[in-house]
């Protein structure tokens, strides 16, 4: 079953200092029939202008991946971890009995873009923990490549829950095939271009997908394509 989620039809909102898209029930948004998909609990796409950001606030029972797509993300919490990720930046927070941290814009120029995505743990009371990985963006191309597991890797950030998020980069015309699992559940989202998924549906930018009981998926770019892939319990 494969259920498509247009960007237009996402939860949209503009503030002073940020802007973006909520794909599941968070903050003023809410909607009892969106709640998650699987263990997907977040998918948020924000913009952060120049010099702001997120002050101290606190998480517990956790798993938070934040995807850098433009300009620097700067992190610090109360375990004494701190990090500026840009493009080909990963951030992955494990929040367990509890963290504070804050997140903002490191430069007072240019806007910050990131996709965040909450996941629930396998097990709740793990110890707090963070990680900055990054990923060489030329690698993308033509492949899905893991940059979060749960067993880890090189250049990938190592997670308290059986999924695995791929990003890839296709040319116009150029196809791959994903191969899932019985009992499993694919997320897509497009970062931008156009992607046609099992040669009927097309999604565009920021267009996502919901596939349960799908265990081949053909992914052919209509266009010039950055997108992501999830693959989770």
């Amino acid at each position: 079953m494969i259920t498509l989620y247009p960007a237009s039809e996402r939860f949209h909102f503009e503030q002073e200092w940020l802007r973006g898209s909520h794909s599941f029930s968070f903050g003023e948004y809410q909607d009892p029939a969106n709640t998650g998909f699987g263990v997907l609990r977040v998918f948020n796409d924000d913009t952060i202008a120049p010099g702001y950001g997120f002050g101290e606030h606190s998480h517990s029972d956790m798993e938070i991946v934040s995807i850098i797509l433009q300009g620097q993300l700067r992190h610090e919490d109360n375990i004494g971890n701190m990090a500026v990720s840009s493009f080909g930046g990963i951030q992955r927070l494990s929040a367990g009995t509890g963290v504070v941290h804050t997140e903002r814009n490191a430069s007072n120029e240019t806007k910050c873009n990131l996709l965040q995505l909450w996941f629930e743990p396998e097990a709740r009371g793990l110890a707090p923990s963070y990680m900055s990985t990054s990923y060489n963006p030329a690698s993308l191309s033509g492949r899905l490549l893991p940059v979060v597991s749960r067993q880890g890797g090189e250049h990938q950030a190592t997670i308290h829950q059986d999924l695995t998020i791929y990003l890839s980069r296709l040319e116009k015309g150029q196809q791959i095939e994903f191969l899932q699992k019985p009992d499993r559940r694919t997320y897509l989202f497009v970062i931008h271009g156009a992607l046609r998924l099992n040669e009927e549906d097309v999604l565009s930018r920021r267009d996502a997908a919901r596939l349960e009981w799908e265990n081949r998926l053909q992914l052919q770019a209509e266009e010039a394509v950055f997108f992501l892939l999830i693959d989770l319990p």
